[in-house]
């Protein structure tokens, strides 16, 4: 009979417990409303990172700028710099009253050192070819082609040096070519 007591009789600590639903502070999770703060905060570090990334860019692209103009206007001062001794050596030798021949030709030899000085300085070289180089359309220019003694397509005089700044050409070298046999 004890048992059907037992059965018969309800226990309210077995029923009260299923039926209360835990809390999520109790299982050890945040609850939404934290872990929205919490997405919040990180959206809000990020955006200011973001933020600050961007003005950084900014920063670098606007200086970028400046020393590209700075380096366009100021490109030739270098070279100005080298060419102002030789205009000074010309003036100086336009002054003399009554120069002599011999004067005059020592004074321009210095002043095309001068000048040949300030060339290699700002690395303006000259392009001049031997007679026999064969013909580079990349740094020479025929005018005309001659009957010669020697290979087809080579140069055969030089009319006028031409001129490179570093790797690029200013000034191809004016020649005449050899014509093909």
């Amino acid at each position: 009979m004890q048992d059907q007591e037992n059965q018969a009789v309800p226990n309210p600590e077995a029923e009260a417990a299923p039926a209360q639903p835990s809390t999520p502070a109790e299982a050890g999770t945040p609850t939404l409303e934290e872990q929205l703060a919490s997405t919040e905060a990180r959206l809000a570090e990020m955006h200011d990172a973001f933020m600050r990334a961007k003005a950084d860019g900014e920063n670098i692209r606007r200086r970028a700028q400046e020393d590209v103009a700075k380096a366009h206007k100021f490109a030739v001062e270098s070279f100005a710099e080298a060419m102002v001794p030789v205009k000074d050596s010309l003036e100086m030798a336009l002054k003399v009253e009554a120069p002599t021949l011999e004067s005059l030709k020592e004074g321009v030899e210095m002043t095309l050192k001068q000048l040949n000085s300030a060339f290699e300085k700002n690395r303006l070289l000259e392009i001049m070819p031997a007679q026999g180089d064969k013909l580079d359309p990349n740094k020479h220019q025929a005018v005309a082609v001659v009957p010669a003694e020697q290979e087809a397509n080579t140069v055969v005089s030089v009319l006028q040096k031409g001129y490179m700044i570093a790797d690029r050409l200013l000034r191809p070298a004016i020649v005449t070519a050899a014509q093909a046999k």
